[in-house]
């Protein structure tokens, strides 16, 4: 059986890069990082939430703690592939992801129909309190991507990843219906994540300021509910305005 891991704990930085940059970076980066074996691969993820998005528009907020729960394939599955079910966590800068593998109908029956599992296991505990805590979650949004990932050749915890052609959607949201949305990028832009449990190895921090690429706070589930229309909340959240 194919090993997977169920935790991380590690540093993100994300970054916007044009094609011209990513190409020379790319070039650049291949001296000390390798694809991975999968290659290009499309990620597809349905979020979940509260009906009035609590857990976004705190996000936004940019508060110390905040977290995330989406299922996510890496295809479009049909029922019998395995899926993951993953929470998401991030605390003074750190992030830490707990994940669990299941089979779509079962990973369908227990996030859409709050239905139990035969199983259990303590991030599944994780999970179950997630979904207490905030009670009426519902899936309220479906992005996907084409990922292309590179691991560091000295050091496999080094990652860094390309996503393009990101899209979002508000309807239709089964993991099993497909990729199609609305963009989220300008064409040509990829999101570009550096993923390592410590600092930034330094060769690679020189060379992004050689490049003038500099990290940018993005998220994908946040940029997408804005373009949404669902940013109307007239409160005020950790001093953002939603107006």
């Amino acid at each position: 059986m194919e090993q997977y891991q169920e935790t991380f704990k590690r540093y993100e930085k994300k970054y916007l890069v044009g094609e011209k940059k990513y190409k020379i970076l790319i070039a650049k980066l291949q001296d000390r990082l390798c694809i991975d074996r999968y290659g290009k691969i499309t990620v597809s993820n349905i979020y979940f939430d509260t009906p009035n998005y609590l857990l976004i528009r705190n996000s936004l907020g940019k508060p110390v703690y905040k977290e995330k729960l989406r299922l996510r394939s890496y295809k479009t599955p049909s029922i019998g592939d395995d899926v993951f079910i993953e929470l998401k966590k991030k605390y003074k800068g750190i992030v830490y992801k707990r994940r669990e593998k299941l089979e779509l109908s079962m990973a369908e029956d227990y996030l859409y129909r709050h239905k139990p599992l035969a199983r259990t296991s303590q991030i599944l505990r994780e999970i179950d309190w997630f979904l207490m805590f905030y009670q009426n979650v519902i899936p309220s949004m479906f992005i996907s991507y084409q990922r292309v990932a590179m691991y560091g050749f000295d050091n496999p915890f080094l990652r860094v990843t390309f996503d393009s052609n990101i899209l979002w959607r508000k309807e239709e949201l089964d993991i099993k219906k497909g990729v199609w949305g609305n963009p989220l990028l300008y064409e040509g832009q990829r999101l570009m994540e550096i993923k390592t449990p410590e600092s930034m190895p330094l060769w690679l921090s020189r060379l992004l300021s050689e490049m003038e690429i500099y990290p940018v706070s993005f998220s994908k589930y946040g940029k997408a509910y804005m373009e949404s229309g669902n940013f109307q909340y007239k409160n005020i959240i950790g001093g953002i305005k939603y107006a």
